[in-house]
């Protein structure tokens, strides 16, 4: 499912510059709409329409969201990097302003998390709970999982297991 973007900034250049100053500051006081409102959940990814004649994505601040154009069909894949809000810019060949809209990345964790005072890991439940990686996890107990899901991975990927001949 597609989520469509940008629908304030058509409606107001379809009602054209009348009023334009006014119109401006109204839009600046007031909070975004749902409609200039994605959600996506951190690690995971969304297809999102472009406005007509997009040619260049601006992303306010990458380490939170991250985007991929897709060629010839005015659409992009969203994926939400950490958590926070940022904003996307749409703009024509020319420059111009298409529209604007707020990324918000959450947790779509659904596991347990185990705080130890200060320190905190998390554990992917699913049917099992294994440790996982997560923001937000202490550095130690993240750089450990990590090593052992790579070393999986690479594991994985040269079709041999530790011991094997």
């Amino acid at each position: 499912m597609t989520h469509n973007l940008f629908t304030r900034a058509r409606g107001a250049a379809r009602r054209g510059a009348h009023g334009g100053l006014a119109l401006l500051a109204v839009a600046f006081a007031m909070p975004a709409s749902a409609d200039d409102l994605i959600d996506v959940q951190v690690d995971q990814a969304k297809i999102i329409q472009l406005p007509e004649k997009t040619a260049t994505v601006i992303i306010g601040n990458p380490i939170i969201a991250d985007v991929t154009l897709l060629k010839g069909n005015n659409k992009m894949v969203l994926t939400g990097k950490g958590f926070g809000e940022t904003n996307l810019i749409a703009l024509d060949s020319g420059g111009n302003s298409l529209g604007e809209s707020t990324i918000r990345v959450k947790t779509g964790f659904n596991g347990l998390t185990v705080q130890r005072g200060l320190d905190r890991e998390s554990y992917s439940c699913a049917p099992k709970c294994q440790p996982t990686v997560v923001l937000g996890d202490t550095t130690k107990f993240a750089g450990d999982t990590a090593g052992q899901i790579q070393a999986h991975s690479a594991l994985a990927t040269s079709g041999s297991a530790p011991g094997a001949k």
